[in-house]
């Protein structure tokens, strides 16, 4: 909790920070804005820039320079912003200025948020080098290496000694993303070696880079996907991880920051799938896009909800002769249908950070279902005890009790085993979400109860 009220002040304390910027616009003080808008961390000041309206951006156009503007639009992915309205508010050659002083990975990520008259413009204002080196980047098929990675890096040759390359370090800090990670390349530029500046720095300042780099180079190609890529970033503890093409060469680099920004995402979508909606989240869009996205999934879900509708009216006369019965419907699908997806995260959860890769899936299944039985019959237990205590009915109670711990078995069961067959058929485990979980649960455990209730019909009556 007081970790939570740090968390409160620290927000509190920048909002009045912000309202202080704003008031600043309002009332026309120049200098006093300009010098408390530089103190701001670029985080921030890409979040006051989003947070004020139009009349204000324009203003702050009047005194950003272009350094401070690459600041504000390379924070864009993190804060959603609709970025052709930016664009078009923006004076062109401040654009062109800001674009130049991006990183190449965040230039090509607000660039893909333009339009195309937008893009176009853009581009005959850059030079051509620098429009071809963009051009080439979002030529990558989406969230692929290729399209977050950044062509800024920093290459040595293994001839060089490690003076020499500390030389070199320091002619290109200013250009590139990293400073930390260095690549060594031959002749081809094909990447043969890796080393961290730590390395250069503790080594004798006339031994060869070939002497001290690591040769066993972790790398990736650029069509593989970045979920991929944060897994194995996070397996080996990465600052940066080098990307080549088909033939070894080196073509770019991806650094850390990009992958919390892959986790963040990738962790959203899976989210909104888990609830059978789109990954563009529900914030984004008109009313009817939000309807639109969302109708497949709930027109699939109010089918399947009709087999559970067809069951319970086929077992009228049941309901009829007993009509207590009803009570424990909301329970006994309940609970079938929370356990269904408490035990699909576990497995989405696993398949999504490559846990499961390692694991026996039948026997993770088995664990599950175990899991499943135990509780079943532990809540059946209590629920039977209910029963007997306030309505003196045992049977109805032993019979919601097996319908109780059969359902929640099955649950887990189907929870779990549901997400490794989408995977095998190459659909992404979380579309197997929570509401397609309990549909199919409600259907199997109402299934189960009502047979049971009939069954022993004339013992209930």
């Amino acid at each position: 909790m007081k970790g939570n009220n740090n968390i409160l002040e620290r927000n509190n304390a920048l909002f009045n920070k912000y309202e202080a910027l704003l008031k600043m616009i309002q009332q026309g003080e120049n200098s006093q804005f300009i010098y408390s808008f530089s103190c701001l961390h670029p985080y921030e000041k890409s979040e006051f820039f989003f947070l004020v309206d139009e009349e204000e951006r324009l203003y702050m156009y009047r005194f950003l320079n272009s350094e401070e503007m690459a600041q504000v639009l390379s924070n864009a992915e993190s804060l959603k912003h609709d970025m052709s309205i930016v664009f078009k508010e923006m004076p062109s050659d401040f654009a062109r200025e800001a674009i130049l002083k991006m990183s190449d990975d965040d230039a090509t990520y607000v660039l893909n948020l333009l339009n195309n008259d937008q893009k176009s413009e853009i581009f005959n204002s850059l030079p051509e080098q620098k429009t071809n080196e963009l051009k080439n980047l979002m030529s990558y098929h989406h969230e692929t290496a290729g399209s977050i990675m950044t062509t800024e890096y920093i290459s040595i040759s293994p001839t060089m000694t490690a003076g020499d390359a500390l030389k070199h370090i320091k002619s290109c800090s200013g250009k590139v993303q990293t400073i930390y990670v260095v690549y060594v390349v031959n002749n081809d530029n094909e990447l043969i070696g890796v080393l961290s500046l730590r390395n250069i720095i503790n080594s004798d300042p006339a031994q060869r880079i070939s002497d001290v780099m690591n040769s066993n180079v972790i790398k990736i190609e650029s069509f593989i996907d970045q979920e991929e890529i944060a897994h194995v970033m996070r397996k080996y503890d990465f600052l940066a991880i080098p990307v080549v093409d088909n033939y070894n060469h080196l073509i770019g680099m991806i650094t850390v920051d990009d992958i919390i920004d892959v986790i963040d995402k990738e962790a959203n979508e899976d989210y909104l799938k888990m609830a059978a909606l789109d990954h563009v989240s529900d914030a984004e869009g008109t009313v009817i896009n939000r309807a639109t996205k969302r109708l497949p999934w709930l027109i699939l879900l109010t089918f399947l909800g009709m087999i559970t509708a067809t069951i319970l009216s086929s077992f009228e006369d049941t309901l009829a002769k007993v009509s207590l019965l009803a009570a424990f419907i909301p329970i006994i699908s309940g609970m079938s249908g929370n356990t269904g997806t408490q035990s699909l995260a576990v497995s989405v959860r696993g398949i999504s950070t490559g846990e499961m890769k390692k694991k026996n899936k039948f026997k993770h299944a088995l664990k599950e279902s175990t899991s499943g039985l135990i509780t079943g019959s532990i809540c059946g237990f209590i629920l039977f005890l209910v029963i007997v205590i306030i309505y003196n009915q045992p049977l109805l109670g032993l019979i919601v009790a097996i319908s109780l711990t059969i359902a929640m078995t099955v649950g887990t069961t189907i929870g779990s085993l549901i997400p490794f067959f989408m995977t095998k058929i190459g659909i992404d485990p979380a579309v197997a979400s929570g509401p397609f979980i309990t549909t199919i649960n409600d259907i199997v455990s109402m299934l189960v109860y009502f047979s049971l209730a009939t069954t022993f019909i004339s013992s209930l009556t």
